[in-house]
């Protein structure tokens, strides 16, 4: 099973390869993908799954006792965003880049040690040096603390980890923001300089 979300959103000339399209992978696959980040529509929950004629007859009666489906408006919406052609996912990928980069820089400017992400719009960085000046031991706390201090949120790291301990020095800043936005955090973040 492989979630193929982010297949349009790859930087520095990354290519997206389905694994289905691999040999001998196709009738072994399921592929899970949806319309809400490439078209920035997370709150839609609209999206599919493709597999063999065999999974997906499984995958329809499950589904059946689930949900019925998404909301009419919602399926016509991703009929035509599915129609776009390849100058939207160019801009995309140039608009998540320029994004990225600029967050990127500030907030490793800022002390903390980020990972430069190759696809997707998050940035997973650790926040070792950080916890410690901020006077906080884990990242749920940390988080917290650079809200009051900053009002500016990132997700804890461990949120992305299923072995107890693991992440607990990382957060994860997304960058899928307008430009207005990253520039408000960057002028928020000058409160860390008093710190």
């Amino acid at each position: 099973m492989t979630d193929e979300i982010y297949e349009h959103i790859v930087y520095n000339g990354r290519k997206h390869v389905s694994i289905a399209s691999l040999e001998g992978m196709n009738e072994r696959t399921i592929t899970i993908n949806s319309i809400s980040k490439t078209y920035s529509v997370t709150g839609w929950r609209v999206g599919w799954a493709l597999a063999s004629k065999e999974i997906t007859a499984r995958i329809r009666k499950v589904h059946d006792f689930l949900t019925v489906g998404a909301p009419t408006p919602l399926q016509n919406a991703a009929v035509v965003a599915l129609s776009m052609d390849d100058g939207y996912y160019t801009k995309l990928c140039a608009r998540y880049l320029k994004a990225r980069d600029f967050l990127f820089q500030l907030i490793e400017t800022n002390g903390f040690k980020p990972y430069m992400p190759e696809g997707a719009y998050y940035i997973m960085t650790d926040v070792d040096d950080l916890m410690e000046k901020f006077g906080v031991g884990d990242d749920f706390s940390f988080s917290r603390k650079l809200i009051e201090i900053t009002k500016v949120a990132t997700v804890p790291g461990s949120s992305f980890y299923a072995t107890e301990g693991k992440g607990k020095n990382q957060v994860r800043f997304c960058f899928c923001k307008k430009d207005d936005t990253l520039k408000r955090v960057e002028e928020r973040f000058n409160l860390l300089k008093s710190i």
